[in-house]
Parts: structure tokens; C-alpha cells; sequence
């Protein structure tokens, strides 16, 4: 790395998984832009992780604590931890092109009205089909990768605005965080970026999708798998967090059919996937913690600089590009869209 004032810092969120962290830093260290600093939070891993970052990246910064805090309070500390005035945020499970930081940065540099940029995520395993290319937003307050296991056609290989990033592979400016907060600590973990990009796009900021920027992403490598009890219920938690912590009055009206459609099927899959107690374990810890996201409501509907009907196109924009992504998706597998397309039909203006 570049001995002057780094421009990027760098933050790795790590718990355990000593390989997957191996591979992230080889790739990092291989990059052709230099002017970075890595900063890796551990959250109290049991394995070797700590000896290995000290033994073979001594110039890798490491903030280490005794318990797992959470993904949101380790990207936070990381954050806080440097001055650079872009930040990016990366999975321990990833593994980035060659150029990667550098495409970001040009992006950057060259799109001073965007705040904060989505990477391509590509899935790791099976490199021909993508993980996620820009976050997208349904109205019943959950976030989805753009892409997620489509070919990487052509439509994907064209930069533009998305409704947000995935905080697993996201390029910051410092300001961003400076303005709108950093990443809320009380959702631990899940959908911590869906209420960030929430409260962005309530500001009146931009993400954009950089194409060309390449992350190759495992997934779910810390917690296991993509469902089991600790997602299902914080999962379900947090989905309520986004909407009552977000959301202006006029929209639980306006968006109310939409947001039943969508925590039946929520429920349906917990139920096919035998999650019941998870899910009702996730209701019971919003109904907790209900108090303090109404407190954190106030402040966040206080700095709305968007009008609620400004805000309802943007959520609707993106919905569309949610359900056009699921469809093509489906349409790819030999599956049917009638019931998305009824959907559409119904709900999408």
C-alpha cells in the first residue's frame, strides 16, 4: 500500500472463517490502486484469524473484541476508525478483481452527485451467474439484490442509479455517513443496509451501480446458510424495524395492501421452511423494541428532506426493478410469472 494519506479505508466486519478472510486480503493487496488502508473489526473469533492477519498483514489495522457485537457495531468502529474521505465496506467471504478499488474510485471521482456506489457482486461458486448488482427495495420494507442468480447479461453491464448498495461490497463517502448517521447498531444484523439506504434516498442521495467493479461473494459464510433460526428471526425483526422506524403515517395507508401481500409471504416461506418458532421469536423482539425505534422514528422522519409522495415514486421505482429482476430470474429457470404479473397488475403504480 501507498505510504501517504490513504484515500479509501477500508472495513472488514469478521467473525471466524480464517480461509474466506485469507482469500479477501490476498485479493485486496493484489489491487492495481494502492491508496487504501484496511481496517478488519473482529468479532471475538475462536479460530486463528487474529494470528493470521498480525503474522502475515502486519500493516492491516485490527480493532478485536471479546463477543460478537454484531455486523452493523463492526462496520461502525471501522468507520470511525479512519479519516479518508471515501470508505468501503467489504464481506470477509469475497474476493475482489484485480481492479476493483480502482474502478470505484473513478466512478467516484467522476460522479461527484452520487453518494455512495454498489459494486457488481458475482456469485463465487458459479462465476457465470451474478449476486447481486445494486440493491433494490419492496414496499413491504425489505431489500433485494439486483440480479441475484441471473446471468450477467447486458442490462447488467450498464452503470446506473440503483435505489441503493449491499453493504457487503459498497463504496461510502465519508459525508454520507457524516449527514444521514452510520449504520443502526440495534439491528445487529439484516437488512442494517435497507434502513440505510432507506434513510438515504429520504435525504435526497444517490447510489450507483458500477458494472465494472467486480466482487466475487460467497455468502451467508458466517452465519451457515441463508435460513436458518438466527436469519429467520432477526430477519423478521428487522423488516418491522425498517417500516416503523422509516415510514411516514400516509404510507402504512397507502402501501397497506402491499405490505399484507407481503408478510403473508413472509409467513408462508417461514412455515415451508419450518422456521415458526424463529419467525414468532423475531415478532416478539420487535414488539421489544418497538419503544425505542418509535424514539428513532421521530429523528428520522424529522430529517426527511423529501416529500412522502417524492419518496413513494422512488420505493415504487424500485419495487419495479425488484419484481422485473425476480421475473427474469424465474422466466430463465422455466418457471411462470403469473402471480408476479397479477402483482404488477394490482399494486405497481
Amino acid at each position: 500500500m501507498s505510504s501517504f494519506q490513504p484515500l479509501v479505508d477500508v472495513v472488514i466486519p469478521h467473525y471466524n472463517g480464517v480461509d474466506f478472510l485469507a482469500t479477501c486480503l490476498r485479493s485486496l493487496f493484489r489491487q492495481s490502486y494502492s491508496a487504501f488502508s484496511v481496517t478488519v473489526v473482529d468479532n471475538g473469533s475462536s479460530d486463528r484469524s487474529l494470528e493470521f492477519i498480525r503474522t502475515n498483514y502486519p500493516a492491516v489495522h485490527i480493532i478485536s473484541w471479546p463477543v460478537n457485537k454484531g455486523f452493523s457495531p463492526a462496520v461502525n468502529a471501522g468507520i470511525m476508525a479512519g479519516t479518508a474521505p471515501l470508505v468501503f465496506l467489504i464481506n470477509n467471504d469475497t474476493e475482489l478483481e484485480t481492479d476493483c478499488l480502482q474502478e470505484l474510485v473513478q466512478v467516484a471521482v467522476a460522479q461527484p452527485d452520487y453518494d455512495f456506489f454498489a459494486a457488481k457482486m458475482i456469485n463465487f461458486h458459479q462465476r457465470h451467474l451474478l449476486d447481486g448488482a445494486g440493491e433494490g427495495f419492496l414496499r413491504g420494507g425489505a431489500g433485494y439484490r439486483l440480479g441475484t442468480m441471473e446471468e450477467d447479461v447486458v442490462f447488467y453491464q450498464q452503470p446506473r442509479r440503483v435505489f441503493g448498495a449491499c453493504a457487503g461490497a459498497a463504496l461510502y463517502r465519508r459525508e454520507l455517513f457524516e449527514t444521514i448517521g452510520l449504520f443502526d447498531e440495534d439491528f445487529f444484523a439484516y437488512l442494517e443496509d435497507v434502513d440505510f439506504n432507506v434513510r438515504a434516498n429520504s435525504r435526497g442521495k444517490k447510489c450507483f451501480f458500477v458494472p465494472e467493479a467486480r466482487v466475487f461473494h460467497i455468502g451467508s459464510a458466517t452465519s451457515g446458510s441463508k435460513i436458518n433460526p438466527f436469519t429467520v428471526k432477526l430477519s423478521t425483526r428487522n423488516n418491522l424495524n425498517v417500516l416503523v422506524k422509516n415510514y411516514p403515517l400516509s404510507f402504512f395507508f397507502r402501501f397497506f395492501p402491499v405490505l399484507c401481500v407481503y408478510q403473508l409471504f413472509w409467513l408462508a416461506f417461514v412455515i415451508k421452511r419450518r422456521q415458526v418458532p424463529a419467525y414468532l421469536c423475531g415478532v416478539r423482539e420487535f414488539f421489544t423494541s418497538l419503544p425505542l425505534m418509535l424514539r428513532k422514528r421521530k429523528e428520522v422522519l424529522a430529517q426527511m428532506t423529501l416529500s412522502p409522495e417524492a419518496l413513494a415514486r422512488i420505493f415504487a421505482r424500485a419495487e419495479q426493478e425488484v419484481v422485473a429482476s425476480i421475473m427474469r430470474r424465474r422466466q430463465a429457470q422455466g418457471k411462470t410469472n403469473r402471480f408476479l404479473s397479477f402483482y404488477i397488475f394490482l399494486f405497481g403504480r
